[in-house]
């Protein structure tokens, strides 16, 4: 099966099984609407226009509206509203340009409740800054394997979508079979770095503003597509010890690497899947 590489998105994304060119463009798009660091983006627009209402694109729209529906179901940890928080944290620029220690901002509390989308209209205070990055790189990788025009794989920056067998590597050893959905892998194993002489991280807690103090290291989560897999892996992190039976009661395995090598299973991930679910 051909594989085919290139970086978008600020990670290395694989294709397996043709239409390189097609999943390039897939990325391209969703990054020129949603990258934070383009100050053309709609999204660095729509967090600067100084309107309390104002109209967005169908793309951003959809977008919006799935991570809203994923904070109501994740009870506000994967929250898009925390935009302000990283930038305190010190997020405030492409990964690959921050600066290794700095000053620390203060503690951003979460907004969604002021948040409100009708159709095409955004409603929400000026100064409230939005980023859907919680959702966007796998709402591409599943657009993009939903695109390739045989069976293979999307993958990107710990972010997967099957349409055939695969199997993939995990954190800490050992590997799993895809058959068929999506794998994601959310974390703090390569995106961390230092503001007041303290460790940061891009995973905010809404619950206190702040980078999470979860014990994990890395969260990996198999769902019926990257979408489903990617919300419930942060989900999973961010919850920190009872991150495995959250999982289990929603039926989603999941696979919990502690930050001192320690591997731990929910019970949903130690039995094979039977029936496959549809992706929400």
């Amino acid at each position: 099966m051909r594989v085919d590489r290139f970086r978008a998105m600020g990670c290395e994304v694989v294709v397996a099984g043709g239409g390189a060119r097609e999943t390039a463009a897939v990325f391209s798009r969703w990054e020129t609407v949603f990258s934070r660091f383009q100050p053309e983006s709609e999204i660095s627009r729509v967090n600067r226009a100084p309107e309390p209402a104002l109209r967005v694109s169908p793309l951003f729209a959809r977008a919006l509206r799935i991570a809203l529906s994923i904070a109501r179901t994740t009870d506000g940890l994967v929250d898009p509203t925390l935009a302000a928080a990283l930038e305190h944290a010190g997020y405030d620029r492409d990964f690959a340009y921050l600066p290794p220690d700095g000053r620390l901002g203060p503690a951003v509390a979460s907004r969604l409740h002021e948040v409100r989308l009708d159709g095409l209209i955004l409603r929400r205070p000026p100064g409230l800054l939005l980023d859907l990055n919680g959702v966007v790189k796998a709402l591409a990788v599943d657009e993009a394997a939903a695109a390739l025009p045989g069976d293979g794989f999307v993958a990107a920056g710990g972010d997967l979508t099957a349409t055939a067998p695969v199997d993939v590597g995990l954190p800490g050893g050992g590997s799993v079979r895809v058959v068929r959905g999506g794998l994601a892998t959310s974390g703090v194993a390569t995106r961390r770095w230092f503001r007041a002489g303290r460790e940061q991280h891009h995973l905010i807690d809404s619950r206190t503003g702040r980078p999470s103090s979860s014990p994990w290291l890395q969260v990996t989560v198999s769902g019926a597509c990257c979408l489903d897999a990617d919300a419930a892996a942060k989900a999973g992190f961010l919850l920190g010890g009872d991150g495995p039976d959250w999982l289990d009661e929603r039926g989603l395995p999941g696979r919990f690497l502690s930050r001192d090598g320690e591997v731990v299973s929910n019970a949903a991930w130690s039995r094979p899947l039977r029936e496959a679910a549809a992706c929400t």
